[in-house]
């Protein structure tokens, strides 16, 4: 079986990146696409700690295109944020929506992709670029081996829901005055493995094609709320999520939720996990790592 080689560094490094590339070549596996998900992601973090961000996303991902282009590797999955289009009043959000990013985690992420742009623009015949706009991924791998394991307090609110239920502490939900049909947050929830099939996909579909630029939202298309999610863990897993409700967060928006038509007619991509998967995939996952990966 083939075996992965993996290299552990920080993109802040372009010595590092360097040194990959060269190994690779060295061993005459050159490396030819890069698919990008490393960066930070907390809103709330990225509020409070603006450079931290702009640091790890921007510079990183800088050293990395860089890199990429001295080594003649011009194919990359860059994975970005359905945060970059910030308060929007559309139902679905398409790729055409509004770019406005009202948090810096947001902005990174947009940077990162006008980076891309700019850089695709210069040597049009030459790269292949796709922009995945994540919209909420969740769950885990179905097997529970492979799960989120945040390495500081979590800030998305899946693993919060599974620290809750399996620890039995109070979440907070933030607002309850949001104008949806309970009064808390609409989001686009997918299942993590549905979002791992769209890179693939997406990468696939760069390699067999010419050069492109492709912005590609990777969402079900279906909304639910923070209570509709809870109420759905507690369900499929029979298990109790205590919680209370706090203020507002600043940084986030009422509901977000894709239009995912184009992922569909490009990649002939189609998300398959329902909600129900996801909450019980996650569940699995604590249960059989309580400790995470330690």
């Amino acid at each position: 079986t083939d075996k992965l080689n993996f290299f552990k560094g920080d993109l802040r490094n372009k010595e590092f990146i360097d040194s990959v590339f060269r190994k690779s070549k060295d061993e005459s596996k050159p490396i030819n696409s890069v698919i990008h998900f490393a960066g930070l992601k907390s809103v709330a973090e990225s509020i409070i700690n603006p450079l931290k961000y702009w640091e790890n996303n921007l510079i990183g991902s800088y050293n990395l295109i860089k890199s990429m282009s001295e080594n003649n590797c011009t194919t990359i999955v860059f994975s970005s944020s359905a945060t970059v289009y910030g308060n929007t009043t559309d139902a679905l959000i398409k790729e055409s929506s509004k770019i406005q990013p009202i948090n810096p985690y947001g902005s990174t992420k947009y940077a990162v992709e006008n980076l891309l742009y700019d850089v695709f623009s210069a040597k049009k015949n030459k790269w292949r670029v796709a922009i995945l706009r994540y919209f909420n991924p969740i769950g885990a791998h179905p097997s529970g081996l492979i799960g989120e394991n945040p390495l500081e307090k979590p800030n998305n609110i899946f693993p919060l829901i599974i620290n809750s239920a399996y620890e039995q502490n109070n979440l907070k939900v933030f607002g309850k005055d949001w104008s949806t049909h309970d009064g808390t947050c609409i989001r686009d929830y997918i299942h993590i493995m549905d979002l791992a099939d769209g890179h693939i996909k997406a990468l696939d579909h760069l390699i067999k094609n010419d050069s492109q630029f492709i912005n590609l939202n990777i969402g079900t298309g279906q909304g639910y709320s923070v209570l509709d999610l809870i109420k759905t863990f507690e369900i499929i897993n029979n298990v109790k999520v205590p919680f209370i409700f706090s203020n507002r967060r600043k940084g986030d928006v009422c509901k977000v939720v894709a239009n995912n038509l184009t992922a569909k007619r490009i990649l002939n991509w189609y998300p398959k996990r329902s909600i129900e998967d996801m909450c019980r995939d996650g569940w699995k996952w604590k249960l059989l790592n309580p400790k995470g990966y330690y």
